[in-house]
């Protein structure tokens, strides 16, 4: 694993760290969503697995210590740096909800605790990979929800900031609800279902139309797409449906889908081919999907790309890597933010799920255990221990049966593609807030 996909900042903190005798500290990061993106009411976790696989194998080649080296900002730095560097492996123990998992903002995702060196050199790829997946894993959950139960295939590498985020574009769209993918490498790496058609360049590359869907069926068969609006639709409908089977269905991917899909529908009916499908592609969303499943249009699957891939409407997740916790020789601090609209809470927390709430505690706190007392779910979950897997993380389908699980439980008014009003309850639990103050009225005395 490339130890230098960070920023520089994280690296120059390294060796503060390790110039100050802070190396050996342990700290306690968390990382989390501020505040929720316009429309959102939840997300969906995902991208914990290449947060794993990152710390895991995180290392520093001689050519990367070599290259850290001869930067001006390292000139300073002593010798024993970058023999920790080159020693430096992951060691410290990591807590995170389960991919699949609905969460909040102001909920951690995931904690790590470790030596400070190895926690902030991490921040940025941990944040990265996290709130990406996290995203796109959301956007696909409004998506599969607007379909009502049809199929939607992730369609997006073509348009995603770069052909890997494609690929784990497609993992997260799994995760969050679609049927499978367009991305071969993601069905091969992650076992996720792949499907295909056929370009309007494959049309074009034959005589006639009808040739070129009969040449498509030979190849493929039952799982036959029939591309049919490079020229005409409803002509393109005809010819392929004069064919007959095997085939899957057709694939509309212009026009006015309300008028061309019932059309298409009596034609394949008329020929012959109930069993054949429907599937509509081309700058979906689920605004557009949700108005065409509400007027009843007979569209059996849909194809979404670009809105999918880069979470047009919402391209960013406002996530953050805290620290907020510090262990020096047995001797804890607890360190917190307390500047207008970036406040953070101090101490390491836990998330539990109440069956109409979320509470953010203390991770000491056990709200379950008094009498009578509600029953909740502790979120936050063992992932490494000292540098190893505390058990195998569960794979692709136990995160996408997480997910489903978690969206059925969630209030009916988080389903809609509208901001709730008001949004799920997260409450404080009253030690937290305790701890808070007493951080407060401690870092005003220090300042004195």
């Amino acid at each position: 694993m490339n130890a230098l996909l960070t920023d520089l900042y994280e690296l120059t903190m390294a060796a503060g760290y390790f110039e100050a005798g802070k190396a050996g500290e342990k700290g306690t990061f968390e990382l989390f969503i501020r505040r929720l993106p316009a429309n959102r009411n939840f997300v969906v976790a995902a991208g914990l697995a290449q947060a794993v696989d990152y710390l895991r194998n995180l290392r520093f080649t001689e050519g990367e210590i070599a290259y850290l080296r001869g930067l001006p900002q390292f000139a300073r730095v002593s010798p024993p740096f970058f023999d920790a560097l080159r020693n430096l492996r992951f060691t410290g123990d990591v807590f995170a909800m389960p991919e699949g998992t609905v969460a909040f903002a102001g909920e951690p995702l995931l904690t790590v605790r470790a030596p400070l060196m190895e926690a902030q050199i991490a921040e940025t790829y941990l944040l990265a990979t996290i709130t990406f997946q996290t995203m796109i894993a959301t956007k696909a959950a409004r998506v599969a929800e607007a379909a009502a139960g049809r199929a939607v295939i992730e369609f997006g590498t073509r348009r995603a900031h770069s052909p890997e985020a494609g690929v784990l574009a497609a993992r997260a769209a799994y995760i969050g609800g679609c049927a499978g993918t367009s991305n071969t490498l993601a069905g091969h790496r992650y076992g996720i279902p792949v499907y295909g058609t056929a370009a309007h360049s494959w049309v074009q590359a034959f005589e006639s139309e009808t040739e070129a869907f009969r040449r498509l069926q030979q190849v493929l068969g039952p799982a036959t797409v029939h591309l049919v609006d490079t020229y005409d639709t409803l002509e393109g409908a005809r010819q392929a449906a004069a064919l007959g089977g095997p085939l899957w269905g057709v694939r509309l991917d212009s026009g006015n889908l309300f008028e061309l899909a019932p059309a298409v529908r009596r034609i394949l009916d008329e020929a012959g081919l109930p069993e054949a499908r429907i599937m509509a592609s081309g700058e979906l969303n689920e605004y557009k999907i949700l108005e065409l499943v509400a007027a009843g249009v007979p569209i059996d699957a849909f194809g979404v790309g670009t809105e999918l891939a880069t979470s047009a409407d919402a391209p960013n997740l406002g996530a953050v890597y805290k620290l907020v916790e510090l262990d020096a020789d047995g001797r804890k601090r607890f360190p917190a933010k307390f500047s207008e609209e970036k406040q953070t809470l101090p101490g390491s927390k836990q998330v539990f799920r109440f069956a109409d709430r979320d509470m953010v505690g203390c991770s000491w706190e056990c709200p379950s255990c008094a009498p009578g007392a509600a029953m909740a779910e502790a979120l936050l979950r063992p992932v490494m221990i000292r540098g190893e897997l505390a058990e195998p993380l569960p794979d692709v389908e136990a995160a996408r049966a997480r997910a489903r699980a978690s969206l059925a439980r969630l209030p009916e008014a988080l389903h809609h593609l509208a901001a709730a009003d008001p949004p799920y309850p997260v409450r404080y639990s009253a030690e937290l807030l305790a701890l808070q103050e007493e951080t407060r009225r401690q870092l005003q005395g220090a300042s004195v």
